[in-house]
């Protein structure tokens, strides 16, 4: 037996499906530091499609992704999106994603790699002073993830 198995407050846990990301990068910038290998994704257009949250991302935000000497890449996001009716959200997100000898061959020769191909799993946050989206100040979310050089899309759940 686990902790998962005989914490009830654990094995009560639900999520529901809060709303799905698309968003596409600018050309992505890659560079080698002492640390590992920086690539910068800056956001040039997305969308936010989802019951109860929709928009789009604002350019400029991005992903300032770090691939350490362990080949785990460490996400750090922060965008704007503007919901459908006209309010702003600042999201972040931070997660892990590591990748087949195989995938990554493929993601560098330009090809998607898809959720089921790859661990990549994101947390993201929410912040918002709009009134009607107050609760995602509150909410836990999170994410699988599938990528390409120029695209990542995300499949966001809240947790309940």
């Amino acid at each position: 037996m686990t902790l998962l198995d005989t914490d009830p407050a654990i094995t009560e846990v639900a999520v529901e499906r809060l709303c799905d990301f698309a968003i596409t990068f600018q050309t992505m910038q890659t560079l080698s530091t002492p640390l590992g290998t920086r690539m910068i994704a800056v956001v040039e257009r997305g969308t936010v499609e989802g019951p109860r949250l929709r928009g789009e991302f604002l350019p400029g935000g991005g992903d300032w992704i770090m691939v350490g000497s362990d080949r785990v890449a460490r996400l750090d996001v922060r965008a704007t999106i503007r919901t459908h009716d006209d309010e702003l959200v600042f999201v972040t997100v931070t997660g892990r994603a590591t990748l087949s000898d195989e995938a990554i061959g493929r993601l560098w020769a330009g090809e998607t790699i898809g959720w089921d191909e790859m661990h990549a799993r994101s947390v993201p946050l929410f912040e918002t002073g709009a009134e009607r989206y107050a609760w995602l100040n509150s909410t836990v979310a999170i994410a699988v993830n599938e990528l390409s050089l120029n695209h990542v899309n995300y499949r966001v759940y809240r947790i309940k």
